[in-house]
């Protein structure tokens, strides 16, 4: 999959299939589009394209809007390349961007910059200046300028009961069997490992510090979780706890995961952590050792719910 910083930059030397969307969390329902599509662009030799934007709209539009994402850009970029897409257009959203008019941007940008010979959307779709235009006014733009829209019906989307914002809800409500349900896969982590005090090595369980460089990137609330990890293609379990260490008199937050059974060192390295199941909420201990009692409770925990799921 080749991937584009902007509309402009896409060389449109071949007609194509196309998809549009903010498309966060690639859930189940935004897989079945792009698969459909994928599967028709081969049918039909043409490139299976998708369009994305960021910043998010929300972002650009809602100056007080704090919404936060599933995935950071470059997990997009990853699911979505898993798919079997040929071409991702990431554009720049912004306020200039959102003032063009239905016209221009199916005259524009989906003729004359995308060369769509398809396109893909939801049966309640909008777009253009003050999401001016609807589905009908799409199909009667494609009989103008030649490209058939293919319109994914009510009953299908509706089918699947699922939407970013439902999987940010679940996600703030730490329910990931309902969030992996949605997803078709885990929620993940994305970060490097960062140097930490070592006071979980003194308690003879070490962690590692994960570091989140994304501001929009979505945490799950404070506590104990159930995780894998992965590092260099290979998959760990262990627990992870998210919170300001109370009975260390933290005030911010950090991100700590300790892998069972490892002593590798992972400074400076990126790791990939999934979350599988909240095991507690975080809570402020009167000692170390009382501390060190509830962590070696929370592994034995965890070791049983892997067993209960199958995992080793």
């Amino acid at each position: 999959m080749k991937v584009y910083k902007d509309i402009n930059s896409y060389p449109a030397d071949k007609k194509s299939i196309l998809t549009i969307g903010t498309f966060d969390g690639i859930h189940i329902g935004h897989q079945k589009i792009i698969q459909t599509l994928v599967a028709k662009a081969k049918k039909e030799n043409l490139l299976a394209n998708v369009l994305t934007f960021f910043p998010h709209p929300r972002m650009v539009l809602q100056k007080e809007s704090q919404i936060k994402l599933i995935d950071t850009i470059q997990e997009r970029e990853d699911f979505l390349r898993k798919l079997g897409v040929d071409n991702l257009i990431i554009h720049p959203f912004s306020i200039e961007f959102s003032k063009l008019t239905a016209l221009e941007f199916t005259k524009n940008i989906l003729v004359k910059q995308l060369n769509i010979a398809f396109l893909y959307i939801g049966y309640d779709h909008r777009f253009g200046r003050n999401r001016e235009a609807t589905v009908e006014d799409l199909i009667t733009y494609g009989k103008q300028y030649d490209f058939k829209v293919n319109v994914i019906n009510a009953q299908e989307i509706e089918s699947i009961t699922v939407s970013s914002t439902k999987i940010r809800k679940a996600i703030a409500a730490a329910d990931f069997q309902k969030v992996q349900e949605f997803l078709g896969r885990p929620f993940q982590l994305t970060g490097k490992v960062t140097e930490g005090k070592r006071i979980g090595r003194t308690l003879a369980f070490p962690t590692a510090n994960l570091q989140i460089d994304t501001p929009y990137k979505i945490i799950p609330p404070h506590g104990v979780y159930l995780v894998s990890v992965k590092q260099n293609k290979t998959i760990h379990f262990g627990m992870m706890n998210i919170g300001t260490r109370p009975t260390l008199k933290g005030e911010d937050q950090s991100i700590e995961i300790h892998i069972f059974d490892f002593n590798e060192d992972l400074y400076n390295k990126t790791i990939t952590v999934c979350l599988l199941d909240k095991i507690r909420d975080e809570q402020k201990f009167n000692s170390l050792e009382a501390l060190k009692n509830q962590l070696i409770k929370d592994k034995e925990n965890c070791k049983r719910t892997l067993a209960i799921k199958g995992l080793k």
